[in-house]
């Protein structure tokens, strides 16, 4: 009876935080906003935060929810999350960075990539705009392959192989990135247009596609070292990623 009680009484506290968002292929359910001060630059910095997981048929009933959440696993699985930075859903442009886990560059501070300069980059970028929103796409290590391939993928590269390569040769394509679920969240938080930080235009043609309205890219570089040199130059060359001049759209 105690159990009832205090989940009853957890529900009354969680029920306006927690969102269904249902689509053709899949649900989501989200919980936020939570405010997440962070440490930027030597200041603090208020965000709000934003998390999700995906299920084939979510249900409204967010009591059963809650009832069933031990049983999950959702530590064995990671999930997504969004900051979300000022009045992201009613101002006229809007700075977003969809960014891919990396768990050398993010978390270790790695010089093999570029990965960790361009998350505090945007997030600054955000700041300094006034309005925007970073995605954090926990299903998009190694481009999509994993932690563990991602790891067998940088013994190819010490070994000479570039990043595409290293990706094929384990069987993967260069880029199996999906951003759908990021992009379900995002058509949830906000409808007016925004400007994407990226070199990809991959990210940018996946917004597109969903008819968001985009008004434009904002480059990201920086960060070149003799560790990353190759790794950059082979995005350039070989993923088609796009070099400094901004683009926007009418």
């Amino acid at each position: 009876m105690t159990d009832v009680k205090e989940g009853s009484k957890a529900l009354n506290v969680l029920k306006d935080k927690i969102q269904l968002i249902k689509s053709t292929d899949f649900d989501l359910y989200v919980v936020g906003p939570i405010k997440l001060p962070v440490q930027l630059d030597g200041q603090t910095v208020e965000f709000s935060w934003y998390s999700w997981f995906r299920v084939q048929n979510g249900s409204d009933d967010f009591e059963e929810l809650l009832a069933n959440l031990k049983n999950l696993n959702l530590a064995e699985h990671q999930q997504s999350s969004v900051l979300v930075y000022g009045d992201f859903k009613d101002a006229e442009d809007a700075f977003i960075r969809m960014h891919s886990i990396c768990h050398t560059g993010d978390i270790f501070g790695s010089k093999r990539c570029d990965c960790g300069y361009q998350l505090k980059t945007s997030m600054k970028m955000i700041v300094e705009k006034g309005q925007g929103a970073l995605f954090y796409l926990a299903n998009h290590e190694g481009r999509g392959i994993g932690l563990f391939s991602k790891a067998l993928a940088y013994v190819l590269q010490e070994n000479g192989y570039d990043t595409v390569e290293a990706n094929e040769a384990l069987g993967f394509e260069d880029d199996v990135r999906n951003y759908a679920e990021a992009i379900q969240v995002l058509k949830a938080l906000r409808t007016k247009s925004v400007t994407l930080i990226t070199n990809n235009p991959k990210k940018l043609s996946a917004l597109q596609q969903y008819g968001l309205p985009v008004s434009g890219r904002e480059p990201l570089w920086g960060d070149v070292s003799t560790y990353n040199e190759f790794y950059l130059e082979t995005k350039r060359k070989r993923s088609g990623h796009l070099d400094e001049e901004r683009i926007l759209f009418s």
